[in-house]
């Protein structure tokens, strides 16, 4: 028996969760508004956001969760990547949590914590897999071979997927995030209305995304269609759209066939798409490969994944006890996938 408390404040999001042997207990999540008014994330407002709401939010979870703290046998934070001040408060907090009570402190990688966010499901993938990361910040397709044994065949070469879609989204007038709001637009439009570009450097598994929000501007300019306004806003949003899940989809699963995977997992802000989840849906059904991809709460940042990655952490440690993280670890702002924090034990 193992409680895990799990904290995650990377970004705008200031999220805990508790999980007892893998098992979710609680997973509570408090996005920032402040950030709508200025069109994205505002760095030192999430920070001091974070401070307000990091100590009502892990009250919650544990409430939730119904356990109390002396009940906790480790908590897991993550220091990185992302913005220096949201990482310090999310942080600083899990060491004090684990000094004060006398358990061990595990230090997560954000990018690991999504790689692995599929496993909080009932229908859990099989090693070895194929993931794909997407959200705002990152888009990378990794191959998993075993817990914590991963390799990254692909990556964005300029603008992740999510941070396209924030662009575009401001374009068209559409606000912000621009994820969902291009994802409801879309819904009222025609994909086929123009055929942007479907980036994709070479034959690998990188990506590159920049070209196509440039080819969208250059559209709406060509055509005298600055603001954009009405139906047009619709169909330009679903034919962005249809191109950014074309390269996902295409890359992925390209990848999972030449590795002769049959499992593969979406995560990451974007994997809340509507289009994306049914394209993978559709397509990996047609080659008879198991396709995971967690419910929206999971797909966005969450304490819960981040607990998850703390509970494989504090399973394989043998000294239940002892710190499998140095407290004087820092935080990371541009932590890569393939790099990790050295553990003890």
């Amino acid at each position: 028996m193992s409680l895990i408390l799990g904290i995650e404040t990377s970004c705008d999001e200031t999220s805990a969760a508790v999980l007892r042997n893998g098992k979710v207990l609680s997973n509570v999540t408090k996005a920032q508004v402040i950030h709508l008014q200025y069109g994205g994330v505002v760095p030192e407002l999430a920070s001091r956001a974070h401070q307000r709401l990091i100590v009502p939010v892990v009250q919650e979870a544990l409430h939730v969760a119904g356990v109390q703290k002396r009940e906790i046998d480790a908590v897991a934070a993550v220091y990185g990547p992302g913005l220096i001040g949201s990482l310090i408060v999310g942080l600083n907090f899990a060491k004090a949590f684990a000094y004060g009570r006398g358990i061990p402190f595990i230090g997560v990688n954000h990018l690991v914590a999504h790689l692995y966010s599929s496993f909080l499901e009932e229908r859990t993938p099989e090693f070895p897999y194929v993931a794909l990361i997407v959200s705002g910040g990152h888009t990378i397709l990794a191959y998993v071979e075993a817990p914590f044994v991963h390799r990254v065949l692909g990556e964005t070469r300029d603008d992740a997927a999510g941070e396209a879609f924030d662009k575009v989204a401001k374009m068209l007038g559409l606000g912000y995030p621009g994820g969902p709001a291009i994802d409801k637009a879309a819904q009222k439009g025609d994909s086929s209305y123009v055929r942007f570009p479907r980036p994709g450097p070479g034959d690998g598994y990188d990506f590159s995304f920049s070209g196509l929000k440039t080819s969208v501007l250059y559209f709406l300019r060509r055509n005298n269609l600055l603001p954009a306004s009405g139906e047009l806003v619709h169909h330009i949003a679903a034919s962005f759209q249809a191109a950014v899940v074309d390269v996902l989809v295409e890359k992925t699963i390209r990848a999972a066939e030449e590795l002769h995977v049959r499992h593969v997992t979406v995560s990451g802000g974007v994997a809340a798409n509507s289009l994306l989840r049914q394209r993978f849906s559709e397509e990996l059904e047609k080659r008879e490969i198991s396709l995971h991809i967690p419910r929206i709460d999971f797909c966005t940042d969450n304490g819960a994944m981040v607990a998850y990655v703390g509970w494989m952490r504090f399973q394989q440690s043998p000294f239940p006890k002892s710190v499998i993280s140095p407290l004087d670890l820092g935080p990371v702002p541009n932590l890569t996938l393939d790099e990790e924090v050295m553990f003890y034990g």
